[in-house]
């Protein structure tokens, strides 16, 4: 498989997040997690923990500047801003091969620069355009549906909100809040053309975009209560702070954040620092608020769970709190709260949590497991089977959340959330018939019917076999769950900002730590010293950090390899500033067995610090530099040893390279005769440079070594002197080189760098010369690079059959660097001149010495400012050097396991698979013969042999088009199935359960995958909506149909008494089932799930008050027919009310829906509250209109209108009603 063009920006290591990156993170429906990492986006596969990708952001000159030059040039001041934000488009797998781009990713920095991403060509696709010159810092993004395409809203600054055409760059929409500080914003679950952004102080603004124009954005803005007297002291003490920094960069550490509920609409989940407050759109109002309890850190962050009415919470301290919903109102208890930073293994104090996020991947695929699987439950998903601890347990999962948290130190912890059952709750939640048994009706003989002939298409033990589905009449509460959280995966990026890096060039004399005459061979390892203290040991085959050792309290200052398998390392620590001194500690660490030993242990200050540690290449001996101290030089044995102290002003010093043999000929051999040379020719050749005869001749007779225990270094003194001293054994002797002809005393500046390899000694001085000396031959030659002072020089690893054995790379003091080759004519004119990174500077490199074939590129390990380990490629031809990647046939780099992400497989063959598993698949095809396939504890019944017709795969189901079609489309992944990289066990199992269940489910399944989770719904509720349709129809007679032509002939008395006896009903009257998938009510469409969700809603709002509110729960009481409470409501209006007229008129009509006595009641209070408000005459014809006669004369003469009070009774009034009433009339008329 060929490596794209961008392949080496895959051989990256990110450096650890921080505060500066804003704590944004983002979850791809499909499991990629992408997050910001210095000035990088790292993109991790949540599912297996691994390292996907490294995006960097190309600085400001990159993206202004065409020429190339000049961008390199100017790159030293042009460094790439920290990103503070990122978010995938929500652009799903295309469903056809004419557009490619589905995996997008959106990216903001602080200098108020967002840069639209293509994942899948590791390159910037689109730059919006943002304002260059007021730099106001990205604070958060979000993608909301437009008319007709989706669109990206941002904050930027302060107080800016602005909406961008994602096709264009342009900006279509802004709106400005200041004062406000802006702190996050959301895109509506239920409305994609909704979203909402809040501000530190509770303010909260509505949008919702309903064109691509500026006049088709609707706003709202509402207030939420909240303490904010912490936000006002930090204002008066960040007074002085730019104006256009957002409010990460002004108050890292007071965070606002709300989250949509995905479970029911207008509610959002809101927490400033010590407060959770749920807060209802529709009502304008909060409907539940709480206080932190003391000794719990401020909030970090609210994630409501996709499936449960449960709340997760992040802290600032690291912790992770539960809050459950109260059954029948919007009220939150804390019921857990977790460490999600381990006290076990971490250093004091502990790292901190960045920046958490829910992995909405798992949901969809557990409400197909939920609905359809019979082979599998819920429960069992994640169980390791060879451990016997997971069985016969006696709660049982009823959902499983997966949260991924980001903390400072690099790590990348996956805990999994589970929401668990008591045995008693399983046995009266658990049904004997089968786990689809939810609106879908009878299944076909055809899906029913054995696949392979096999019978169990699952192998599970027997504890766990029993199926849990649900039963109409029983249910489960949320109050009987146990949430609990138990940690799953981990990810170990680097650990801190990398200050040192090594890399281990062994000799042939260097042996094995574990004894004995073997040689040490080169291994793909890179060791880097960090700020905090730590070690971490790369494995650049994998790409991955293979240990992390804390083995300092401070800086890692130097770090050397031993051989290939111990590291000597040291840090300082100044005792006083007033008297000096200072303690150095020097420590040995085993990379096999993790063991720290320190040596050197002085029991007083000393006077200088270390400066500097040189270890010979065989790792027998080390050198330490001191600050104007003699040099020290050890014996690293078991317990090490100082052989001598040399008194001399060293300025720098190295050991010399391993020496490359020569190519093996046919006679004997002219070594010494040794243990360590009667070894093997093969690993020899594979782990040590090969010189080429060819071309040193002139140095054919220095490859041979003085003595095979012996090893020398050159160095340089304060007077520009030169020197070359030779260890052996406890002896050190001068090695006595050929001097050259000419004076080597630098005029013009101290030698600050060098680098010797027999016969070649390299010197860099503070100037910018670099001088050469062979000190066999005596040859000299020297030439100044034009730049400021040269800090490290490395010569190159060579291998037999190379034209050239001078090629060193050069790090300059602005951390820069060049690579020349000093064995051509002019090394300066031929050099590569300033091959660095765009946007970032190189605080340390050297080679990695593992190239075994002259064609192999030579590589360049890099430790970069912003934290990130890199690798290089350097291609050399006869022509020109070139730098970069090229293109070429390389096989993928080791993963410890495969990469299961189909949405990562290239377009066309993504599609294929899609199309397989929606056709359907026989589930043994998901069998591999890959290496891991020992290693799982699950497979699938049937053979995996690729030999054959490719389509007896597929299952037997009636054919769609060609027959060829599935078999071309298999052979096409055929190279994924045997690297066991198209799906991991657990959704094989699920799959394996759901591919007989029909058409439908297969869609559903293939579109979660894929992180469709709209597409899998529509496929899950389909078969529900075509029964719910077909039963309207059968139910549908022609005397129905007649009735239905004739009702607007019927009054409306009757239709809304008819209404009203089938719309009542009891508010809570039915608890919810915790085992319902909450995502399926994206969907719901049946009458019974919109009366429940609408009844649960009304008991949320009994005790707000104002008229608004009032004007809602009326309004939700009339929708679902509960029309005796909604006249209730309206008849407490007052009087002085202005909505007074408009409810005593509606409470009136909807009386008269439900019955006569409820409507003569309600007129008579309408009545009765208009003479309140000098309204009697018009109470007193609502009292007639309902014939009450007698109770209008009383009021007419209330009011003093006797004469109308004795016509409206002698009219409508006999007997004595009309003869108690015109006594009255009469007496008042005559006195």
């Amino acid at each position: 498989m060929a490596r794209p063009p961008h392949e080496s920006w895959d051989c990256m290591l990110p450096g650890p997040p921080s505060r500066n990156n804003g704590g944004s993170a983002d979850c791809h429906p499909s499991g990629l997690l992408a997050f910001p990492s210095s000035s990088s986006v790292s993109v991790v596969d949540s599912r297996s923990m691994q390292l996907v990708s490294v995006l960097p952001m190309p600085p400001p000159t990159a993206t202004s500047s065409s020429n190339t030059n000049s961008a390199a040039a100017s790159s030293s001041s042009s460094l790439s801003p920290f990103v503070t934000s990122v978010r995938w488009a929500p652009f799903p797998l295309p469903h056809d091969l004419t557009n490619y781009q589905h995996l997008l990713l959106a990216a903001g920095d602080r200098q108020g620069r967002i840069a639209l991403f293509d994942f899948r060509l590791r390159s910037v696709l689109l730059w919006f355009e943002s304002d260059p010159v007021s730099k106001s810092g990205i604070q958060d993004l979000c993608w909301v549906q437009g008319r007709s395409d989706w669109v990206l809203a941002s904050l930027s600054g302060p107080s800016l909100l602005s909406i961008w055409n994602a096709s264009t760059g342009r900006c279509i929409w802004k709106y400005d809040v200041s004062p406000e500080f802006f702190s996050c914003i959301r895109r509506d679950p239920f409305d994609s053309r909704h979203l909402c952004a809040i501000g530190l102080k509770g303010f909260l603004l509505s949008i919702k975009v309903l064109g691509d124009t500026e006049d088709d954005v609707v706003i709202k803005e509402f207030q939420i209560p909240n303490d904010s007297s912490e936000l006002q002291k930090l204002e008066r003490d960040a007074s002085g702070t730019a104006a256009s920094s957002p409010a990460l960069a002004v108050f890292p550490l007071y965070i606002v954040r709300f989250s949509f509920s995905p479970l029911w609409k207008h509610i959002l989940f809101v927490t400033f620092p010590r407060e959770l407050i749920v807060f209802d759109l529709q009502y304008e109002t909060s409907l539940f608020a709480a206080a932190l309890p003391r000794g719990c850190g401020k909030f970090l962050d609210v994630l409501p769970d996709p499936n449960n009415e449960l709340l997760y919470c992040a802290h600032l301290d690291g912790r992770l709190s539960t809050w459950r919903r109260k059954e029948g109102e919007q009220v939150h208890v804390m019921c857990t709260m977790e460490e999600l930073m381990p006290s076990i293994g971490t250093p004091v104090p502990s790292p901190s949590i960045l920046a958490v996020v829910i992995c909405k991947s798992d949901s969809t695929l557990q409400c197909v497991g939920n609905l359809y699987s019979t082979g599998s439950c819920s429960s069992s998903f994640d169980m390791d089977f060879d451990n016997p601890f997971d069985f016969c347990d006696e709660s049982f999962y009823v959902s499983k959340t997966h949260l991924i948290s980001i903390s400072d130190d690099g790590k990348i912890w996956n805990w999994l959330l589970t929401s668990e059952g008591t045995e008693d709750t399983h046995k009266e939640a658990t049904n004997v018939g089968t786990g689809a048994n939810v609106g879908e009706g009878p299944v076909s003989e055809t899906n029913a019917n054995n696949i392979d002939g096999t019978t169990d298409l699952v192998k599970q033990p027997d504890c766990v076999t029993s199926i849990r589905s649900r039963s109409s009449n029983s249910t489960l509460n949320q109050a009987d769950l146990s949430p609990k959280i138990s940690l799953v995966g981990q990810l170990q990026l680097l650990s801190s900002t990398a200050t040192m890096l090594a890399v281990p060039s062994p000799s042939l004399t260097a042996t094995l730590a574990r004894g004995g005459n073997s040689p040490a061979v080169a291994v793909p390892l890179v060791a880097l010293g960090t700020q905090s203290g730590t070690i971490d040991v790369i494995d650049v085959s994998a790409n991955a950090v293979a240990a992390s050792f804390s083995v300092h309290n401070s800086t890692v200052r130097g770090l050397r390899w031993l051989g290939n398998s111990r590291l000597v390392s040291f840090s300082y620590a100044q005792v006083n500033e007033k008297t000096g001194g200072y303690i150095n500690r020097l420590v040995v660490t085993c990379v096999r067995s993790g063991l720290n030993r320190k040596f050197r242990v002085l029991q007083k200050p000393e006077r200088a610090p270390i400066r500097a540690l040189r270890t010979s290449s065989s790792g027998r001996y080390l050198l330490i530099l001191f600050r104007d101290a003699p040099v020290e030089v050890w014996a690293m044995t078991k317990s090490p040893i100082m052989l001598r102290s040399l008194a001399l002003p060293f300025t720098v010093l190295e050991w010399t390279l391993p020496t490359a043999p020569r190519p093996v000929q046919n006679g004997p051999s002219r070594q010494a005769s040794s243990s360590r040379d009667r070894t093997s020719v093969a690993p020899a050749e594979a782990s040590s440079p090969k010189t080429a005869s060819s071309t040193d001749s002139k140095a054919a007779s220095t490859d041979e070594p003085q003595d095979d225990t012996s090893e020398s270094f050159a160095f340089a003194l304060v007077n520009g002197a030169l020197g070359v001293f030779e260890v052996h054994g406890r002896r050190i002797r001068d090695f006595r080189p050929k001097w050259p002809s000419s004076s080597f005393v630098s005029s013009d500046g101290l030698i600050t760098a060098m680098a010797y390899r027999l016969p070649h000694v390299v010197m860099g001085d503070r100037s910018g010369n670099i001088r050469w000396w062979d000190v066999t031959t005596g040859q000299s030659s020297s030439f100044n690079t034009h730049r400021e002072g040269i800090r490290r020089i490395k010569f190159s690893p060579v291998v037999a059959g190379d034209r050239s054995r001078g090629r060193i790379a050069v790090l300059f003091y602005d951390n820069t660097f060049s690579i020349f080759d000093l064995d051509s004519q002019d090394p300066l004119a031929n050099s590569l001149l300033q091959p660095q990174f765009p946007g970032t500077l190189v605080l340390e490199l050297d080679w990695l010495p593992l190239r075994t074939d002259k064609n192999d590129p030579l590589v360049l390990c890099i430790a970069g400012a912003d934290s990130s380990f890199r690798l290089v490629e350097v291609n050399i031809n006869d022509k020109k050097t070139s730098y970069g990647p090229h293109p070429r046939a390389i096989k993928e780099r080791f993963r410890p396991m495969p990469l299961c992400s189909p949405i990562l497989l290239p377009t066309p063959h993504a599609v294929a698979l899609r199309m397989i598993l929606q056709l359907g698949v026989k589930p043994h095809w998901f069998n591999t013969c890959s290496t891991t396939k020992d290693k799982r504890h699950y497979l699938i019944p049937g053979t995996a042999s690729g030999a054959g017709d490719l389509r007896s795969y597929m299952i037997d189901s009636p054919p769609v088009g060609d027959s060829v079609v599935p078999e071309m489309l298999l052979k096409v992944l055929e190279p994924y199935r045997k690297e066991g990289s198209i799906l991991d066990d657990e959704r094989a199992r699920l799959y394996a359960d759901v591919v007989k269940k029909g058409s439908a489910v297969r869609f559903a399944f293939a579109a979660a995958i894929f992180g469709d989770s709209l597409e899998a719904i529509f496929w899950l509720q389909l078969r529900r909506a075509v029964n719910h349709l077909m039963n309207k129809l059968i139910n549908k007679s022609p005397q129905k149909a007649s009735v239905q032509a004739s009702i607007s002939e019927l009054d409306d008395a009757s239709m809304l008494s008819r209404i009203t006896s089938k719309g009542k009903s009891i508010p809570g009257a039915r608890k919810r089932d915790a085992l319902d998938c909450g995502q399926l009510k994206l969907m719901a469409f049946e009458q019974e799930e919109l009366w429940e969700t609408a009844n649960e809603r009304i008991t949320w709002h009994e005790k707000l008050e104002g008229a608004e509110a009032i004007q809602n729960r009326v309004h939700e009481l009339v929708s679902v027919g509960n029309l005796e409470t909604a006249v209730s409501i309206l008849l407490s209006t007052p009087p002085e009310s202005p909505y007074f007229s408009t409810n005593a008129l509606r409470a009136v009509a909807l009386s008269s829906a439900v019955s006569r006595s409820l409507l003569e009641l309600a007129v008579k209070v309408v009545a009765a509250n208009m003479v309140g408000i000098d309204k009697s005459l018009s109470g007193t014809h609502l009292l007639c209109a309902v014939g009450r006669y007698q109770e209008a004369c009383s009021q007419l003469q209330d009011a003093g209108c006797w004469t109308d009070a004795a016509t409206l009774a002698a009219t409508h009034l006999k007997g004595s009603d009309y003869a108690s009433t015109s006594k009255h009339s009469w007496l008042r008329l005559n006195i």
